[in-house]
C-alpha cells in the first residue's frame, strides 16, 4: 500500500534540498531536488483523490495529509517554474570548473573508511579481521602523512591513526590476547543445499522413484549449480550471507583481476580512458535521490536493462520496499548501499538458478570532455546506475550487448517470475480489455514489474510517432479516467516522445477534466523532452509488440525448484518423434480449493552465444495423464502444448480443477 505521509515527507525533504542548494549556488542539483519534490507532491496529489474517490470524500486517518489539494498544486507549479528557471539561466552561463580531491584527499577518504570497516568488523566480534583492517588505516595515515604538506590533512590523518591504533591496542591486549583458538569466519550454511519443506506441492523425477519431499538438492543438482557458476569463462559463485562480510576496504584503490571490460563500437569512438568516479566527480555519491526520471541510457544496446531499472525504481519508491537497492555492497547499517572510495563493489544477481556475487571495480569508460560513456543518472555525482550496469555487462560478455528483454534483465535483477504477452502475434490469445484489467489490478497492487516494447519500425514511422524502433518502454503508471485508459511510459534514452494521442502535442484529446485529474498540464511540457509521456492504451496495443511482465514470487505461497541438465544434442530435433529421452516430471497438487500454478522453465546461459545468437529453443508440455510417462507426442493431446521460444525462461500457467478420488492431482510435466 502507498504511504502517502511518506510521499509527503519526501517531497518536504527535496524542497527543502532544492532551496538549500539553490541558495548556495549548486544550480543543476537544485534543479533535479524541485523536479523530485514536484513529482512527489504530483504522488500526494494522485493518492489523495483517489481515496477520496474510494472514500467518497472521506480521507482516511491513514492517508490524511497536512496539505490540501490547492496548495499542493501551487507548490508543483512552483518547483516546475523554478527548475525551469534555472534550466534556461544554465544554457546561457559556461560551465564551472570542477573541484576534484587531490591524492591526499582521496588517501584520507580510504583511511577514514578503513577505520570505518574495521570499527564495523569490531562491533560484529570479528576480531582478527578488524585488528587487520585497523592496522592498515594505521600505515596507510602514515604513509599519506609524509606526502602531504596540508596542515588540515594531516590533523585529519594524525586523529584517524590514533583512533585505530588506541584501539588495536585494546584488542591486543583483551580479546586476541585471550582467545584459546584461532578466530575463523565459519563455514557458509547449506543454503544452496538445503530445501525448504514443499507442501502441499511435490515435484520429481518420473524415471525414479516419486518422492514427497526433498530436504536436500541432489549431488547432481549442487553439480548443474556449479557449472552454472562459469560463464563466459568467469566464474560467478553462489551468494552465502557469509559474502556479507566481503572485504571492501583497501589502502590502494582496487582493481578487478578480471580486467576492464570489452566496450561497445560507439564506445570505441569516443573512448579516452578508464576512470574512477573521483576523478571525473567532486563528492561522488552512490544515490543522491532515488528517481526514474534521472535515469538515462548512453551508447549501449541495453534499453531492456535501464527500462528495468527504471520500473525497479518506480516501485521501491511508491511502495517503499527495497527492490533494486537492495544488490548493491558495500550497504550502511541502515541497508542502504553507499560510496566506496577504495573502489570495490558487489552486486548481487540471480543467474542460472540461485542468486550469485559479482564483484567489479568502479573505473568507468570516459570520453575527452570528462562525460561517461555508460547509462547513468542525470545527477552529476551519482554512480549506481553506472555500478549496476558495469556489473550486469561483465556477466554478459562486457559492454559490447546484443541486447536482451526486460524479463530477462528483471528476472536476474529481482527474482521475480518473467511472463511474456504477445499483443500480435498469431498464437497469442490476446484479450486487450481482460489485459488492461489484470495488469492495472496488479500493478497498483505492487505485485507486477512493467515494460513494454515497440516492433521494427521504419524511419519514416520513427519520425511520424516519437517512437524508436524495437526499443524497451519503462511503464511507471496506469490510469482510468472515465472511458479512458492512460499509460505512463518513459524511454531509457531519457528524451524522444510520443507524438500521438495524449503526448504532449496532443491539442485534442487533452480535456480540464483529464489535466486536473492527472495533475499534467501538456502545454507546459512541450519544451521539456525527458522521455517521459502518457499514451492511451488503444494506441500503445497498436503499436507496441509485447508486454514483458515480472510478478512478485510473494504472490505464492509454496515454491519448489529443481535443477538438471539435458545435452542439446538430444534435443529439440528427437522430440517430434520420441519424448521418452527428455526430462519428465510428475507434478503432484492436492490443494483444497481451486489454485494457480506456475511452472518457469528457465535455461542457464554459459556464453555469449547462448543469448547473442538464440539458437537453442525450449518449451514445456503439461500432460493430465496421472502421472504416467509420455514416449510419443501424438499419444496424448497435452493439457498445455508448448510453443519453443529461444529466450531464456518459459512459463506456463494452470489452473487446477477437481482432484480424484485420492485428493490429488498427477500431471506430467515434459
Amino acid at each position: 500500500m502507498v504511504d502517502i505521509n511518506k510521499l509527503e515527507n519526501d517531497a518536504r525533504t527535496h524542497a527543502l534540498k532544492a532551496v538549500d542548494l539553490d541558495s548556495k549556488g549548486k544550480s543543476e542539483d537544485a534543479v533535479f531536488f524541485y523536479v523530485e519534490a514536484a513529482q512527489a507532491l504530483i504522488s500526494v496529489r494522485e493518492e489523495l483523490i483517489s481515496d477520496q474517490q474510494q472514500q467518497q470524500s472521506k480521507t482516511t486517518s491513514s492517508s490524511s495529509s497536512s496539505i490540501d489539494l490547492n496548495e499542493i498544486v501551487r507548490l508543483i507549479h512552483n518547483y516546475i517554474k523554478r527548475a525551469e528557471e534555472i534550466k534556461a539561466s544554465l544554457k546561457s552561463k559556461p560551465t564551472p570548473s570542477l573541484h576534484l580531491k587531490n591524492t591526499s584527499e582521496k588517501g584520507v577518504e580510504r583511511a577514514r573508511y578503513l577505520l570505518t570497516q574495521a570499527l564495523d568488523q569490531d562491533e560484529q566480534k570479528q576480531y582478527e579481521a578488524a585488528f587487520k583492517l585497523y592496522e592498515e588505516a594505521i600505515t596507510l595515515c602514515l604513509n599519506e602523512k609524509k606526502t602531504t604538506s596540508n596542515t588540515k590533512l594531516k590533523e585529519q590523518l594524525e586523529k584517524i591513526a590514533y583512533q585505530a591504533l588506541e584501539r588495536a591496542e585494546e584488542l591486543k591486549h583483551t580479546e586476541l590476547n585471550t582467545s584459546s583458538h584461532i578466530r575463523l569466519p565459519s563455514p557458509p550454511r547449506d543454503e544452496i543445499i538445503q530445501k525448504e519443506e514443499q507442501q502441499p506441492l511435490d515435484i520429481d523425477q518420473t524415471n525414479i522413484n516419486i518422492i514427497d519431499k526433498r530436504a536436500k538438492l541432489s549431488s547432481h543438482e549442487l553439480d548443474v549449480l556449479r557449472r552454472g557458476s562459469k560463464i563466459n569463462g568467469r566464474d560467478y559463485v553462489p551468494f552465502f550471507s557469509i559474502d556479507l562480510r566481503e572485504r571492501f576496504a583497501y589502502q590502494t584503490p582496487f582493481i578487478d583481476s578480471h580486467g576492464p571490460l570489452k566496450l561497445a563500437p560507439k564506445q570505441q569512438t569516443h573512448f579516452l580512458r578508464w576512470a574512477r568516479p573521483d576523478e571525473i566527480m567532486s563528492e561522488p555519491k552512490m544515490i543522491m535521490a532515488l528517481s526514474y526520471f534521472s535515469i538515462k541510457q548512453d551508447l549501449i544496446s541495453d534499453c531492456s536493462f535501464v527500462a528495468s531499472l527504471a520500473v525497479s525504481v518506480q516501485y521501491e519508491k511508491k511502495f517503499n520496499k527495497r527492490l533494486i537497492t537492495s544488490i548493491i555492497y558495500p550497504q550502511n547499517k541502515q541497508g542502504e548501499p553507499v560510496y566506496n572510495p577504495c573502489g570495490k563493489y558487489m552486486v548481487r544477481l540471480h543467474l542460472n538458478g540461485v542468486w550469485r556475487k559479482v564483484i567489479i571495480d568502479d573505473t568507468l569508460p570516459i570520453d575527452h570532455s570528462n562525460r561517461l560513456l555508460c547509462s547513468s543518472t542525470t545527477n552529476k555525482n551519482e554512480i549506481w546506475v553506472s555500478l549496476l550496469e558495469k556489473a550486469y555487462m561483465k556477466v554478459m560478455g562486457g559492454y559490447d550487448f546484443p541486447g536482451s528483454n526486460s524479463t530477462v534483465d528483471l528476472h536476474a535483477l529481482t527474482g521475480w517470475i518473467p511472463e511474456l504477452v504477445s499483443i500480435h502475434h498469431a498464437d497469442s490469445a490476446f484479450d486487450k480489455d481482460k489485459e488492461f484489467d489484470r495488469m492495472f489490478e496488479r500493478f497498483h497492487a505492487g505485485h507486477v514489474l512493467i515494460t513494454v516494447a515497440t516492433p521494427n519500425i521504419t524511419k519514416e514511422e520513427e519520425e511520424r510517432s516519437g517512437l524508436v524502433s524495437s526499443h524497451a518502454y519503462a511503464l511507471l503508471d496506469m490510469r482510468k479516467i472515465g472511458v479512458h485508459k492512460l499509460i505512463m511510459l518513459k524511454n531509457p534514452w531519457s528524451h524522444l516522445e510520443w507524438k500521438g494521442n495524449f503526448s504532449d502535442f496532443d491539442t485534442r484529446n487533452w480535456t480540464p477534466e483529464l489535466i486536473k485529474a492527472l495533475n499534467y498540464d501538456p502545454k507546459l511540457q512541450v519544451d521539456v523532452d525527458n522521455g517521459v509521456f502518457w499514451i492511451d492504451y488503444n494506441s500503445l496495443c497498436h503499436h507496441f509488440e509485447n508486454f514483458y511482465l515480472n510478478w512478485s514470487p510473494s504472490l505464492f505461497s509454496y515454491t519448489s525448484c529443481i535443477h538438471n541438465s539435458w545435452p542439446s544434442r538430444q534435443g529439440p530435433v528427437k522430440d517430434l518423434y520420441n519424448l521418452g529421452d527428455n526430462p519428465q516430471y510428475v507434478l503432484r497438487v492436492s490443494p483444497k480449493t481451486r489454485s494457480s500454478i506456475w511452472i518457469l522453465l528457465t535455461r542457464h546461459i554459459t556464453e555469449r552465444q547462448d543469448f547473442a545468437v538464440n539458437r537453442i529453443f525450449i518449451t514445456l508440455f503439461v500432460y493430465k495423464n496421472g502421472g504416467n510417462k509420455v514416449y510419443y507426442p501424438n499419444d496424448i493431446k497435452p493439457l498445455q502444448d508448448g510453443v519453443k521460444t529461444n529466450s531464456a525462461h518459459y512459463l506456463v500457467k494452470l489452473i487446477t480443477d477437481d482432484n480424484d478420488s485420492n485428493g490429488q492431482t498427477l500431471y506430467t510435466l515434459v
